[in-house]
């Protein structure tokens, strides 16, 4: 069975459970209304089902190597990884100073989550991208 993302259950969980739309009632976070959250799901569903999921099994059987000194990534991770940070998928949470989409932390996670259970071995790239973010953002 293919993967397919949890939007569904994820908009539930942001609506019901941890409700996010009282966040768009802060000035920090006023541009996370309910409409771009649940936008922001459904693309973010739709890169994890179309772009990433087709690569979850080449991220386990096809690693990648080094070879004569260069880095051969896995077959399709570079295009993928180009349509993720094309969309600005890599700095959801990042202020929007320097260049990111300034959204809760909580939208981002959920997205995260997504492209975890789409393809980990790929998501990870955005993931430590972010770890980058908040250090710098922290500690620089």
């Amino acid at each position: 069975m293919p993967y397919r993302a949890p939007a569904d259950d994820i908009r539930f969980i942001l609506d019901k459970v941890v409700p996010v739309a009282p966040l768009s009632a802060t000035d920090r976070f006023a541009e996370a209304t309910p409409d771009l959250i649940d936008a922001m799901l459904v693309e973010g569903a739709r890169l994890c089902d179309e772009v990433l999921a087709p690569l979850q099994r080449a991220g386990d059987t096809d690693p990648p190597r080094l070879e004569d000194g260069v880095l051969r990534s896995t077959a399709g991770f570079a295009g993928a990884y180009a349509k993720i940070a094309e969309g600005g998928w890599i700095g959801t949470a990042a202020p929007v100073d320097y260049g990111g989409m300034g959204l809760p932390q909580t939208l981002n996670m959920a997205l995260q989550d997504m492209m975890s259970g789409a393809c980990l071995a790929l998501q990870l790239n955005p993931m430590l991208t972010q770890g980058q973010i908040e250090a710098l953002e922290h500690h620089a």
